[in-house]
């Protein structure tokens, strides 16, 4: 017998996955809904002994879509059939999440309302009466505090009893004209409230079916609007709204005065204009700087390489292979120049792994606390003069941990525009967190070289969005985020986080490092490599770098992170001086993006576009190298 499907709706940031791993356990898979990338989580679960697939939508904020995770959200909805959808909602942020619960509810879906987050309403004195919500809408309530597991009990037991659940006959009152539409139109409501707010892929569905008809619904349409001063959806949305308040209103049980605590007040200062960028700093350079550069790509990576490989794993399997293998090319394939071991593996464990870890927990940290979409608010007005919406933190954060992640993480932008904008600034100058890492490795003892390549990535980082925007026609990005409360984050959870991003990054990269380290050795043992070499001799002598970085720059093109790790140990050994470490840095930093992330971004934006992407990120890259170097030169700056 087929499993029933039970539905999590809601707006990000309420809790949904975690109500969803509480009921389905650790159990679940990750798959593409037909047709997009947009990821869908789904799970199992056996209530009474009847099997249910529990399913986890991505964010929406109503039925019509703005995002391409919002249109897949409607879709699992309105295709899936499911027996009863569970709308989670932030129990201090109901006034405002209640017209979706409406919306679901005019749909005609059995709900079950789950009050989320109540240790913060109550904290804040915000009371409501679950039995008062209830009558109001005919639908069950549930409170619940997620993270600690309350309410999970209550909501298996309306799964069990799916079948005595009953559509709510609520029905929210319009406009007498748009009312007498929604009951001519023949459409049925909610498609008739749908075709009223200009949705356009309703409104080409209903075409499609009825064209005849639709000439005429038209034109019921045009006078509908020529009734009203404002567009028919702000009308619909506004009378949605206020029914919710009115219900609010109703259940409500304390209506006290609250006081603004701590978490409120640092709230506002990390959205503050002043304050906000102060506390941003201090992000930065604890997180990144001190702990990232200083822990991580410093102390660890020193200890990584010169206890653990120099000493206790290098040394005796040389010498073991070098008994065991008495032919040079043999030993060369594992050991010296571009052994997996001495390469491959030395650079993936020794110097990346420890990188990747301190960013991964730092962003962790990041995540939990919910100050990411603090940071969204608050560089919006940054963003919008580069076409940007403060949304594009999201992706733009992300890639400082890995740019094939938030390349597929730019589908949250609401505009085509947006997402191109966001993919070629990602590409361009987002370094991956094993890069910026090794980066922070070298600049580290060096804070005028720093200070100077900060300058020059974020110049071009501003001027290619703004440019971007004047080149890449479309329309402004719409910006609206919920802003969950900020909180302590569990440290086991900070823990799980890291520890599962390290395995799913090693896994990636790890055939990609010794794929790489068995490429480099037979171009080294075939001629091709001396011959790359030799290609490339002309356009790094113009950018002031000695020619056997060419060798860095080749492994560059498999991965960024690997290309700053060679550099790493060039710089190490003293065969770059400082200006030349400078423009060698500015250039990997712009360099192509890895062979991962070039996948996702033909993926996302299709191979002509990522191409031409590609192609635009290398001429950037070696240019603003070329203008570096020829700067220095002319100015004689010996840094």
């Amino acid at each position: 017998m087929k499993a029933k499907k039970i539905i999590i709706a809601g707006n990000p940031n309420v809790g949904k996955s975690v109500i969803f791993n509480a009921i389905t356990g650790s159990y679940a898979t990750v798959s593409n809904y037909p047709g997009t990338t947009v990821e869908v989580f789904r799970g199992k679960t056996k209530i009474n002994g009847e099997e249910f697939e529990v399913i986890d939508t991505p964010g929406m904020y109503s039925f019509v879509p703005v995002t391409e995770e919002e249109r897949v959200s409607r879709n699992i909805i309105f295709a899936e059939k499911p027996v009863l959808v569970i709308h989670v909602l932030d129990t201090k942020n109901i006034e405002r999440m209640l017209p979706f619960t409406l919306q679901l509810i005019e749909a005609g879906l059995p709900v079950v309302l789950v009050l989320n987050i109540m240790d913060e309403a109550d904290r804040l004195g915000f009371k409501l009466s679950t039995k008062i919500l209830e009558e109001q809408l005919g639908v069950a309530v549930i409170s619940s505090i997620g993270t600690m597991g309350k309410g999970i009990a209550g909501i298996k037991d309306k799964i069990a009893a799916y079948a005595s659940l009953e559509p709510s006959k609520l029905k929210v009152s319009y406009e007498p004209a748009i009312e007498k539409f929604l009951l001519t139109s023949g459409l049925g409501r909610l498609r008739s409230l749908l075709v009223l707010q200009d949705d356009t892929e309703i409104i080409e569905s209903v075409k499609k079916e009825q064209k005849a008809k639709y000439k005429e619904l038209e034109k019921e349409i045009d006078k509908l609007k020529k009734k009203y001063s404002q567009p028919l959806s702000y009308i619909i949305a506004l009378t949605r709204q206020h029914t919710a308040t009115k219900i609010v209103e109703e259940a409500k049980e304390k209506k006290g005065r609250v006081l603004e605590n701590f978490s409120e007040t640092l709230s506002r200062l990390t959205m503050n204009a002043f304050s906000g960028y102060v506390i941003l700093f201090l992000v930065l350079y604890f997180g990144l700087y001190k702990f990232v550069g200083e822990f991580g790509a410093g102390y660890l990576v020193g200890l990584m390489e010169s206890k653990v490989f120099g000493e206790w794993i290098i040394p005796p399997l040389a010498n073991f292979i070098k008994h065991a293998l008495p032919q040079k090319w043999l030993q060369d394939i594992f050991i010296n120049d571009y052994g997996i071991v001495t390469l491959g593996m030395r650079y993936a464990f020794a110097i990346i792994l420890p990188i990747v870890g301190t960013f991964f927990f730092v962003f962790a940290i990041i995540e939990d606390t919910g100050y990411l979409p603090r940071l969204a608010m608050l560089i919006d007005r940054i963003f919008k003069k580069m076409g940007l919406s403060g949304r594009a933190v999201i992706p733009m954060v992300l890639g400082l941990g890995c740019g094939t992640m938030a390349t597929m993480v730019t589908r949250t932008l609401s505009t085509k525009r947006e997402r191109l904008i966001a993919t070629l600034l990602l590409a361009l100058a987002i370094p991956c967190s094993a890069q910026l890492g090794v980066i922070m490795a070298i600049l580290t003892t060096l804070p005028v070289l720093m200070m100077i390549w900060l300058v020059i990535i974020n110049l071009v980082f501003i001027t290619a969005g703004i440019l971007s925007t004047k080149l890449i026609p479309g329309e402004p990005p719409v910006f609206f985020m919920e802003v969950p409360p900020l909180r302590l984050p569990k440290i086991s959870n900070l823990f799980v986080k890291t520890y599962t991003r390290m395995e799913w990054y090693l896994k990636e990269v790890m055939p990609v490092f010794l794929a790489v380290s068995l490429i480099m050795w037979t171009a080294d043992y075939s001629g091709l490599l001396k011959l790359a070499i030799k290609l490339t001799a002309y356009p790094l002598s113009a950018l002031g770098l000695p020619v056997s970085t060419a060798t860095v720059f080749i492994m560059g093109f498999f991965r960024r992170d690997y290309g700053a790790a060679g550099l790493y140990d060039m710089s190490r050994n003293g065969l770059l001086n400082h200006n030349q470490i400078l423009v060698g840095i500015v250039v990997m930093t712009l360099f192509l993006p890895c062979i991962a992330q070039l996948i996702m971004m033909i993926k996302e934006r299709k191979l002509g576009t990522a191409m031409a992407m590609t192609g635009v990120v290398t001429i950037v890259a070696f240019g603003t190298g070329y203008i570096l170097n020829l700067a220095l030169n002319i100015f004689r700056i010996v840094l």
